[in-house]
């Protein structure tokens, strides 16, 4: 799988952060019913890599990836755990080298003209713009489609459900990441059906 694929599945990649690996699956499973297939879940708690186990084995409808990932074990634990795809917040040639050994699709994240340069050099095509919002946002992107015509971006960070469509007018942009989905809130207060009231409502954007 390439990531670009990713795309077909709707509209918005949730980012997910999980406390409690018993929230993966209702969590999981929640999304799904509105109709949002490709999870990624971040490596920024110490259950992260559990719950994508989890997700990988219990829902297996889910395409489930792994998010923050900067080191090679990350990748490689990542790869271990189940999942399918994985999104670093920046680009580094080892990154890339140890997600093509592992056989791992990668989103890497860039900022700049420079790293663009850099991914695109290295063979990627589709990019993680992060964080969107506070680098330029749609201001930034705009920019970009002159001198990188044949570059597509997932822009994640500060988006919402009502900025959303906006990112997504742009023809560079076929899919954004957000947190909205899964709110801390939501997930604390175990108010699955929310969480999926948020990805029906992300599916039709």
């Amino acid at each position: 799988m390439q990531t670009i694929e990713l795309v077909k599945y709707g509209p918005v990649i949730p980012v997910i952060v999980i406390d409690d690996v018993d929230d993966a699956v209702p969590i999981a499973e929640a999304l799904l019913a509105g109709g949002v297939k490709v999870l990624e879940i971040t490596l920024r708690t110490q259950c992260a890599l559990k719950a994508i186990e989890t997700i990988a084995k219990k829902v297996p409808e889910a395409i489930v990836g792994a998010g923050t990932l900067r080191t090679k074990s990350d990748a490689t634990n990542a790869k271990l755990a189940g999942s399918q795809f994985a999104v670093s917040p920046g680009y580094t040639n080892e990154m890339s080298l140890i997600c093509k050994e592992i056989e791992l699709p990668l989103l890497p994240g860039v900022s700049s003209g420079s790293e663009v340069m850099k991914a695109n050099q290295d063979g990627f095509s589709f990019l993680k713009l992060f964080p969107a919002v506070a680098v330029g946002g749609i201001n930034l992107l705009k920019g970009f489609s002159g001198p990188f015509a044949d570059i597509q971006f997932c822009p994640t960070g500060g988006i919402t459900i009502k900025t959303a469509p906006d990112f997504l007018s742009l023809p560079n942009v076929p899919v954004c990441g957000g947190t909205w989905l899964t709110p801390k809130n939501l997930i604390k207060d175990k108010n699955w059906s929310e969480i999926t009231k948020l990805a029906k409502e992300a599916s039709l954007i």
